[in-house]
C-alpha cells in the first residue's frame, strides 16, 4: 500500500524569550495502514495516538525544537516506543522544554528515512532555528517545511536562535530547487506550493533589510 499523509491540528502555546502565545500546530502523519511516522508531536499526545489508530509508530521527527513542535514528543514516545529524531543544532532549544529528556537520534542533511516504502529526504534548512529541517517526499510530491516556509513567505526570525539571511538562503538553496508543483505542508496554517512561493523570493529579501 502506498504511503499517505494524514493531518491533525493541535492547540497549545509557544513560549520563547519570555513571551507566550496561543498557537495551532499542524501535525503530519506519513504512513500506511500498518506503520507511520509523526512529523512534529505538538501539544496533545493522546490526540496524535488516536489519529494513529493502532498503527506502529516508527519515529517522531522534529522539524525543529521550539516547544510548540516538541512538547508532546516524550509522552508520545513513551506510549509507542518510537524514537525521537532531532537535528543536533537544536539541542539547546530542546533542553529549554525537556531538560531531563534527550532525543533518541539525530537528523542530518541528506539523510533518508523510509516509511511504508516511501522515502523522506532530510533537508537542513536553518534560519527559523539552527537545527530546522524540512522533509521532502518525492514520491508523494510534497515537502514538510515546519516553520521554514509558509504560504506567503519565510518563518519568523525575530527571536533567539534565528536569522533572516540564513532562512532566505535555506529556502533559495534547498526548497525553491524542488519541482514547482511540490505541495508545501507547513507547521502552521494552510499548505502552498513551491511554485506559488518562488516568485516572491526577492520581495522577501527586500522586506528583510
Amino acid at each position: 500500500m502506498t504511503a499517505r499523509v494524514d493531518h491533525l491540528v493541535t492547540s497549545g502555546t509557544f513560549s520563547l524569550d519570555g513571551g507566550t502565545w496561543d498557537v495551532d500546530n499542524n501535525v503530519w502523519i506519513v504512513g500506511d495502514d500498518t506503520e507511520a511516522v509523526v512529523i512534529d508531536a505538538a501539544h496533545d499526545a493522546e490526540a496524535i495516538l488516536a489519529a494513529l489508530d493502532g498503527r506502529a509508530l516508527r519515529a517522531i521527527i522534529c522539524t525543529h525544537a521550539h516547544n510548540d513542535h516538541i512538547d508532546a514528543a516524550p509522552a508520545l514516545a513513551a506510549a509507542t516506543g518510537a524514537r525521537v529524531l532531532l537535528h543536533p543544532a537544536d539541542q539547546p532549544l530542546w533542553k529549554q522544554t525537556h531538560p531531563d529528556h534527550t532525543p533518541d537520534g539525530e537528523l542530518a542533511d541528506g539523510q533518508v528515512l523510509t516509511i511504508a516504502g516511501t522515502d523522506l529526504v532530510v533537508l537542513h534548512t536553518p534560519g527559523h532555528a539552527p537545527g530546522a529541517v524540512s522533509l521532502h517526499a518525492p514520491d508523494l510530491g510534497t515537502v514538510f517545511t515546519g516553520d521554514t516556509l509558509f504560504q506567503g513567505g519565510p518563518g519568523a526570525t525575530g527571536r533567539s536562535f534565528s536569522d533572516f539571511p540564513t532562512i532566505v538562503d535555506s529556502i533559495r538553496e534547498k526548497l525553491l530547487t524542488l519541482p514547482p508543483e511540490t505541495i508545501v505542508r507547513t507547521g502552521h496554517g494552510d499548505p502552498t506550493t513551491i511554485g506559488a512561493e518562488a516568485p516572491h523570493l526577492q520581495e522577501w529579501i527586500n522586506r528583510g533589510h
